[in-house]
């Protein structure tokens, strides 16, 4: 079945655009104009994806977020034409799953309204290595290999990796990561996050200078690259 999109804007010209540009690719699309109609309409039309504004009439796009995930995991992409750090930080610790700042590229927004999809079919179970690109996590056995050949790593490096991996294609704030790895306590400690990080590269990294899988979002977070 076609997946369903929810889009929300109080543009028309911006669904305008949207709606056709998704029922091209085969997707079905439901639209909402003001945060209270998009609430309605989850609990309503159970979207598989949601398109979402931060500019509404009524409420805050980042208060519709948190709103929805208090009970559902929906992928949510905000496409907003706010583009500061702290609209994009806001946004993601309220739970948005991704990030993209108006004007938008057509071929973008639907690669990565493809990754948030492609998400939804759930974690893989622990069983079972994670694979992304020329990279193995062997959870089981503690093991990542690339390329075949294995890379050693600490027991944090490898827990960072895991972390990073599950969500590809997902932009994890600063503040998450800290949060999810070492603790709420830490969730104000970012030099922890960057020698971490710094290390990993060193690793995994084809390249650390140009980095093909751990990917910087500048002054946000990171986002392990969706291969």
């Amino acid at each position: 079945m076609a997946a369903r999109i929810l889009i929300v804007d109080d543009e028309p010209n911006i669904i305008g655009t949207i709606a056709p540009l998704l029922r091209s690719k085969g997707y079905e699309v439901l639209k909402a104009m003001t945060g209270r109609a998009a609430l309605e309409s989850h609990e309503r039309d159970k979207p598989d994806l949601i398109v979402l504004d931060l500019g509404l009439p009524d409420l805050d796009g980042v208060e519709v977020c948190f709103s929805i995930r208090q009970s559902s995991s929906v992928p949510i992409l905000v496409l907003s034409a706010r583009g500061a750090e702290g609209d994009k930080v806001r946004a993601l610790d309220a739970g948005a799953d991704d990030y993209v700042t108006k004007p938008f590229g057509a071929e973008e927004l639907l690669a990565r309204i493809r990754a948030a999809l492609r998400r939804t079919d759930g974690p893989t179970p622990v069983n079972e290595p994670i694979v992304r690109g020329d990279l193995i996590i062997d959870r089981a056995r503690f093991r990542v290999l690339r390329d075949g050949e294995e890379v050693r790593l600490t027991p944090k490096e490898f827990e960072l990796l895991t972390y990073l991996a599950q969500a590809a294609g997902r932009v994890l704030t600063h503040r998450a990561i800290l949060k999810a790895i070492w603790g709420p306590h830490a969730a104000d400690q970012p030099e922890h996050l960057r020698v971490l990080i710094a290390s990993l590269r060193k690793k995994i990294e084809p390249n650390p200078a140009s980095p093909k899988y751990i990917l910087t979002e500048p002054w946000v977070g990171y986002r392990f690259a969706d291969l």
